[in-house]
């Protein structure tokens, strides 16, 4: 299964119990399987972040701010996408993680800094926007888990 692929619907297999000649039902990489619900939780806290952002820099600013931002933050999300590709290959094709990621940012910036309607600032914090949602997720996860910890006696 790839992040491509439409459905994230976990997949079942039956495994032969080498010893006892029974059939278990487990799911196939159920490690995976969370992978791709985490992804698909931060790519959608992303583009909500940013519709939320872009509204309120369109308002605040001006459209011309505001779709520099934009442009920023559909890189990220495009970084972000890359990394999850990444990061699904690694173990079975691949030891570790590229690093050609990282020419998507240095491009945005040295395309905002040569045409005089984009503006670096915005590009970059816009880029920044997949950021604040990893924040978001581990306040979030670190406040579950505290608040479970609080009801345990």
């Amino acid at each position: 299964m790839s992040l491509s692929e439409e459905s994230i619907a976990p997949t079942q297999t039956t495994q032969q119990d080498a010893q006892s000649g029974s059939e278990n039902t487990e799911p196939v990489d159920s490690s995976m399987q969370e992978f791709y619900q985490l992804y698909k939780e931060l790519l959608v806290t992303t583009l909500v972040l940013t519709g939320v952002v872009f509204i309120s820099v369109w308002i605040a600013y001006s459209l011309n701010i505001a779709l520099n931002y934009l442009l920023g933050a559909c890189a990220g999300v495009l970084y972000l996408r890359m990394l999850a590709k990444d990061v699904e290959r690694l173990g079975r094709e691949k030891q570790e993680l590229s690093k050609t990621r990282l020419a998507l940012l240095v491009v945005l910036i040295l395309l905002g800094s040569r045409l005089d309607q984009l503006h670096i600032l915005p590009i970059f914090l816009g880029f920044l926007t997949y950021k604040a949602t990893l924040i978001i997720y581990v306040v979030r996860v670190a406040l579950i888990s505290d608040s479970s910890k609080l009801r345990q006696p």
